[in-house]
């Protein structure tokens, strides 16, 4: 398990002995849990901290896949907005007359 390479392993069991407040006050201490069911993990208790980071870590992979998948797709042909209007049967003109829904 990469994200939680130090976490500490507990079996579904160990975790219900020592309860919730158990848990969560390892968490809050820094101590990543992951909860394991026939040595299998199932769960994992983090603190909000850390789950932002892994949050925030994700979004930059997925930017940087995005990145990378462009610059490797990328044949430099562009299209203009009015190329791209005209194909839905509009002009610049056509939509600057439809009127707001305020």
């Amino acid at each position: 398990m990469t994200a939680l390479a130090n976490a500490h392993e507990l079996t579904v069991t160990e975790a219900t002995k020592r309860g919730v407040a158990g848990l969560v006050a390892d968490a809050e201490q820094g101590e990543a849990l992951v909860v394991t069911r026939h040595h299998r993990p199932v769960a994992a208790v983090v603190s909000v901290d850390r789950l932002a980071e892994l949050e925030e870590a994700a979004a930059d992979l997925r930017d940087l896949a995005l990145v990378l998948a462009r610059s490797v797709a990328d044949t430099g042909r562009r299209t203009s907005l009015d190329d791209v209007l005209a194909a839905f049967g509009h002009t610049r003109e056509s939509i600057a007359s439809v009127e707001d829904d305020e």
